[in-house]
């Protein structure tokens, strides 16, 4: 349901237009693991009906009934993406390998041995200059970026303080040797192969054990079908690429196999019926040595879905851990999919469509590969694997330790432990730092065009990313906008924003329209809320002791507008004050607020619960009928009472009960630790403490899992999920449980947004992009001077440079020259302004859909009470619409990275091809990318799978 207003000002026409965003923002903190399959104890039997294994295994099948008729074209296929990409990921190849940069060595309070990275770059050629660490120890990689200051030094005292290091059993002291590079390269590769095998299992119906199964001799023309769909097959004996354990000299593994080369990620397939076929050997020991040691297995399995179906318990190995059941139909021509993962395995996506059958063969084959490499990613996290990696990276950090120990006075250098990353070198060392610096550099790049000839360097997804539209891309909503942003939120179609020099004003998503001025600069809005369905405004207007909450109708702005009226003023808004709120610093709002809305407002260490008395139908019916009703809504709100805390909260956020009867909850954050205050009786209860000397509170989110509320607290740069139900009567149960999480950004975020199944957060420089259920990184866009502005519904951000044009601009490619060491007067690093000489700063906002991000993953029903309290307003009468004005033309953030061909100059790239040239022997098709001046990628291609 639409309404619209037609807004007349200066001659102009305005529209507001509310969509579906408003009920999708109040629904979009709801999410549910049961997407992600559910939990099962699975018990095989032989023919005589013994039971022969059990296991407890993850399903997935995308709907409760696998039988189910399907219609084609019922669904809409879910958002497919490769988690912890090795390109986002792998950041001592992509950043440091090749490039001056400093490594230190030290030892903890618990003395065991760290290792240190740090680089000053360019993020992708986008002006952005910041600092990247790389902590090493034997509990895995540590990665986070800083802000880069030129009056600002960096320690590397205060590197490590960021990542919560802060006493030492023997300082940090600079590496010089540059072999180190070697040796830390090696560390990164521990977190996982950026190339893949996978076993193909075929069976053929009615086949009810692993010996039956191994030992079909051939297949059948579904499962060459189905073969032909994921790769080509190749001749084993010669093969140049990945080859995934097979003999590619004597044929002991067969003659043929099936390979492709995936966004970057080579994958070999081991197929049971191209194994050796023993008929002496029943139990096709040759066949199993393969499968049976890969982690993902796939399943094609004949017959139709009446059928016994197959189960991961009818298979004897240790070692697999994911079993992807294919079936297909010949007389839809369609695929289905079931997935089996072991209990201990992480949740990963994409979660299957509901029902869980492909009739497009290439989305079926991007799902399946994406699905397959994410399970085995997930995998390498079970206890059985993470133990073994830490096993051998402190095996490997220790022997590195002792190796650096003799060579210490020769190879070390003390004087610049704790001291400024970027030091000043004298005059009299600059000829032999250089020196150092270009044999270190020299080093560095042998060894990285040497691990892209080898085939495992991670590769980048712009070469196969960019013919699909993300969910996160956004649209260009105000190409210049004149004025510093303080807050703002969406009205219908509309922008509603508080600048600090002009009032608050109105923007459309039209180049024609000029923004509206609502309020004039006399009343300094520092935080806002609208709700249409409330017809409300709230703000906080002010700042120290006279700062308050004020409460307007948007009904009445909205015919301001229409009617011409003067701009309302400070004094026009001195009866929408809450007069109670005097001396506010913060407020809250609860997100469902379809019954009640309710407020917090924080005065110093008091909170004051303010509810809104009028009911929800009786605001509707002012809506349909402004007349009679006062122009302030002031006398609908009611204070409830005050909650002493200890201290000035930081961060709020109100939790919604199951019951709304007496167990609604305050979330607080301040000194050191979240706290929930009950609203009722005012006991606090803590939730979460923080472990670090320093503190930076972000944001607190309530989310509802399948209805059961729970916590988003992020901090630093780290996000930890609560759980905080269910609900004891006044008294929340807060206890460790199974599905608490936490995991780290890799820049410490401004603000955070949570749009299931995604998680945005906002920094200085980039929107990092990661899943709810389990942190994952999907996606890094890198934004310049970036800034959240509304997150309500529709998603709006501001950046000072363009982002289609930032890295279109020509500048000199300063990391791969530069050394990452504070810039002296005769070596500073060059990042150009985004601004032109004499160009006045303006201000660029984006948009990004909320449907985009979350509309595809509420289609499926979520049982959770808080869905039907949304209700949304009939439409007024009002002026009559005028004809939509056309979107701008979609801007997209994931071909950013693409921008980094233009910058590479012509002496660069033919310097970098007849090194190639010169050093290849294997017959590869190589595309190469930049990024910061270095090396960004290598992406192979056998001329068997191009």
């Amino acid at each position: 349901m639409r309404k619209r207003a037609l807004l007349l000002r200066k001659g102009c026409s305005f529209e507001i237009t509310s969509s579906a965003s408003e009920d999708l923002g109040c629904r979009r903190g709801e999410f549910s693991r049961k997407h992600y399959g559910s939990v099962e104890l699975l018990i095989s039997s032989d023919a005589d009906g013994a039971i022969q294994r059990a296991g407890r295994f993850r399903v997935e099948n995308g709907s409760i009934d696998e039988a189910s008729d399907y219609t084609p074209g019922t669904w809409r296929r879910t958002d497919v993406h490769l988690e912890n990409p090795e390109y986002h990921t792998r950041w001592y190849f992509k950043y440091f390998l090749g490039k001056v940069h400093q490594n230190y060595v030290g030892m903890d309070a618990e003395k065991n041995p760290f290792f240190l990275s740090v680089v000053l770059s360019d993020q992708n050629n986008q002006r952005v200059p910041q600092y990247r660490a790389i902590l090493w120890r034997k509990t895995g990689t540590l990665k986070i970026s800083l802000p880069y200051s030129p009056t600002k030094t960096l320690s590397v005292k205060s590197i490590l303080s960021a990542m919560n290091v802060d006493r030492f059993e023997k300082g940090p002291r600079e590496i010089l040797n540059p072999e180190i590079q070697k040796d830390l390269l090696v560390l990164e590769e521990q977190e996982g192969s950026v190339n893949f095998k996978f076993g193909v299992l075929y069976a053929k119906d009615g086949q009810l054990t692993d010996d039956e199964m191994f030992s079909n001799e051939s297949g059948s023309e579904n499962l060459d079908k189905f073969l032909n769909l994921l790769g080509d097959t190749i001749c084993l004996q010669g093969w140049a690429g990945y080859r995934g354990g097979l003999d590619t000299k004597n044929d002991t593994t067969g003659i043929n196999s099936i390979y492709t080369v995936y966004q970057g990620h080579e994958l070999m397939f081991h197929v049971s019926t191209m194994l050796p076929y023993s008929k002496e050997n029943k139990q096709q020991v040759e066949r199993k040595r393969h499968i049976g040691n890969d982690i993902v297995t796939i399943v094609f399995q004949e017959g139709d879905d009446a059928s016994p179906s197959f189960k991961p318990s009818m298979i004897r190995s240790h070692f697999t851990h994911i079993f992807a059941l294919v079936r297909y139909n010949s007389q839809n021509d369609s695929y289905r999919l079931k997935i089996f993962s072991e209990e201990s395995v992480p949740l990963f996506g994409p979660p299957l469509p509901s029902p869980p059958v492909f009739t497009d063969h290439q989305e079926f084959r991007d799902f399946l590969l994406v699905k397959l490499i994410n399970g085995e990613k997930a995998t390498l996290e079970t206890p059985t694997f993470a133990q073994k990696r830490q096993r051998t990276l402190d095996m490997l950090i220790r022997s590195l330790n002792q190796d650096l120990m003799p060579d210490m006075p020769k190879n070390m250098l003390n004087r610049r432990s704790f001291s400024d990353v970027l030091p000043e070198s004298p005059k009299s060392a600059r000829k032999k730092e250089e020196a150092r610096q270009a044999e270190f550099v020299r080093v560095g790049q042998a060894l990285k065009l040497k691990t892209i000839v080898r085939g495992d360097a991670p590769t980048s997804l712009v070469t196969t990313g960019l013919c699909r539209k993300e969910p996160w891309e956004s649209q260009s909503f105000c190409s210049s906008f004149p004025y510093d942003i303080v807050c703002g939120d969406s009205w219908g179609q509309s922008l509603l924003v508080a600048t600090d020099s002009a009032g608050v004003m109105l923007l459309e998503d039209s180049p024609t329209l000029p923004p509206v001025q609502v309020f004039d600069k006399t009343l300094t809005v520092k935080q806002m809320h609208l709700l249409e369905p409330q017809d409300l405004l709230i703000a906080r207007a002010d700042k120290g002791k006279d700062a308050r909450l004020y409460v307007y109708r948007l009904s009445t702005l909205k015919r301001g507008i229409e009617e011409r009226q003067l701009v309302r003023t400070k004094y026009d808004s001195r009866e929408n004050k809450l007069e109670k709120t005097k001396g506010c610093h913060l407020y809250s709002i609860n997100t469902h607020h379809g019954v009640e809305l309710r407020i917090v407002a924080a005065i110093r260490n008091k909170l004051l619960l303010i509810t809104r008395k009028q009911s929800r139908l009786d605001c509707l019916s002012s809506i349909a009928t402004v007349t009679g009703t006062t122009d302030s809504p002031v006398e609908e709100f009611q204070y409830i009472r005050e909650i002493c805390l200890c201290d000035s909260p930081v961060v709020m956020a109100l939790v919604d009960g199951p019951t709304g009867e007496n167990d609604h909850m305050i979330c607080v954050a301040y000194r050191h630790q979240f706290d929930l205050i009950n609203e009722s009786t005012g006991d606090a209860y803590r939730l979460h403490h923080v472990d670090s000397n320093r503190v930076n509170f972000v944001s607190a989110i309530d989310v509802y899992e399948d209805g059961e509320a729970g916590l988003l607290l992020c901090y630093n740069n780290i996000c930890v999920y609560k759980k905080v139900c269910p609900f004891n009567g006044a008294t929340p149960m807060i206890q460790p449980n199974t599905s608490d999480f936490h995991f780290s950004w890799n820049q410490m975020p401004n603000a955070i947004v949570c749009a299931f199944p995604y998680i945005l957060a906002f920094t200085t420089d980039s929107i990092e992009i990661r899943l709810v259920v389990n942190g994952n990184l999907v996606y890094t866009a890198v934004v310049p001077e970036l800034q959240l502005t509304a997150s309500r519904s529709d998603i709006y951000f501001i950046s000072s440079a363009p982002i289609n044009s930032a890295s279109n601009c020509s500048s000199r490619d300063t990391s791969s020259q530069s050394s990452p060491q504070t810039p002296t007067g005769y070596e500073m690093p060059v990042f150009p302004s985004p601004l032109g000489d004499g160009e006045a700063p303006s201000k660029h906002i984006y948009k990004i859909p909320l449907s985009n991000l979350v509309g595809r993953s509420i289609e499926r029903p979520l049982k959770s009470p808080l869905v039907n309290k949304v209700l949304t307003a009939p439409a007024p009468s009002v002026i009559g619409p005028t004809p939509m004005i056309a979107s701008t033309t979609s801007l997209s953030l994931s071909r950013m990275e693409i921008k980094e061909i233009a910058s590479r100059t012509r002496k660069e790239l033919l310097g970098e091809c007849l090194c190639v040239c010169a050093l290849l022997k294997r017959n590869v098709l190589l595309h190469l990318c930049t990024t910061a001046g270095g090396w960004q990628e290598m992406y192979q291609e056998k001329s068997a799978a191009a």
